[in-house]
């Protein structure tokens, strides 16, 4: 898988191509990530990106044509008239996990990184086929929001992970968060791990795990809980919980 990714501040995303996973992934060749910097696609010696907006206003506003240009570029060094093009935006549909699934499933998307008070909207209209926002809060740029959905994106690229099963029973995935987790020492400033998990019993704790999972659901994320395709079992054992 490619991702291209459309920046003013190229040196922002050094961390995260060169650690953990996404370092990992690429050196196995599972993805290419390439980073654009918008400015090398203008035409004048300061290589101005914004503009004042018109109509007044505070701010600036990026420019389209250096933004189409960089698309245009990448499009024509894959040989490629269509790829997805996602513009990071507060105004996009909310990004979630569903949402990055659907995104790896891609050979090639493109983001575009939006930066001072917006970018102007022909890039949206025109340009981007889809617009995405990371949660309902201001940032400086959109390098930030590129970071997580490449990060979401590349730990579902197969062979990313080191274990398809930590995939699977990550938070989210399946529509509830992840049960609790605990490791050594057995017991710790006098707190000990729940029995079952010692028990060696693997029913009981892939039992207690889903339980831990309906009930940490419904007390931190409800809204997650009434989206949820739950069994009967589920519902009565949630129902029995909250009466208790």
């Amino acid at each position: 898988m490619r991702i291209d990714i459309l920046t003013l501040f190229p040196e922002m995303f050094n961390g995260l191509l060169d650690c953990s996973i996404i370092a990992r992934a690429r050196e196995r060749g599972l993805v290419d990530i390439r980073l654009h910097d918008i400015r090398a696609h203008t035409h004048d010696k300061h290589r101005v990106v914004d503009d004042y907006p018109y109509g007044g206003g505070a701010g600036m506003v990026l420019k389209p044509e250096p933004i189409f240009e960089t698309v245009d570029a990448v499009k024509t060094e894959l040989g490629l008239s269509t790829i997805p093009v996602i513009l990071l935006s507060p105004q996009g549909r909310l990004f979630n996990q569903s949402v990055a699934r659907d995104l790896s499933g891609y050979e090639n998307v493109i983001l575009i990184c939006g930066h001072y008070e917006g970018v102007d909207e022909r890039v949206a209209q025109y340009l981007a086929t889809d617009e995405i926002s990371i949660g309902d809060y201001l940032l400086s740029g959109g390098e930030i929001a590129a970071m997580a959905v490449t990060d979401c994106i590349v730990r579902l690229v197969p062979g990313a992970l080191g274990s398809v099963e930590s995939l699977c029973e990550e938070s989210h995935v399946g529509g509830l968060l992840e049960y609790p987790q605990y490791t050594r020492p057995e017991t710790f400033r006098g707190w000990a791990v729940p029995s079952v998990l010692l028990s060696g019993d693997h029913g009981e704790v892939a039992r207690w795990r889903h339980q831990q999972s309906l009930l940490r659901t419904s007390k931190r994320r409800p809204d997650l809980i009434e989206k949820a395709v739950l069994s009967k079992e589920d519902r009565k054992f949630l129902s029995e919980v909250s009466k208790n």
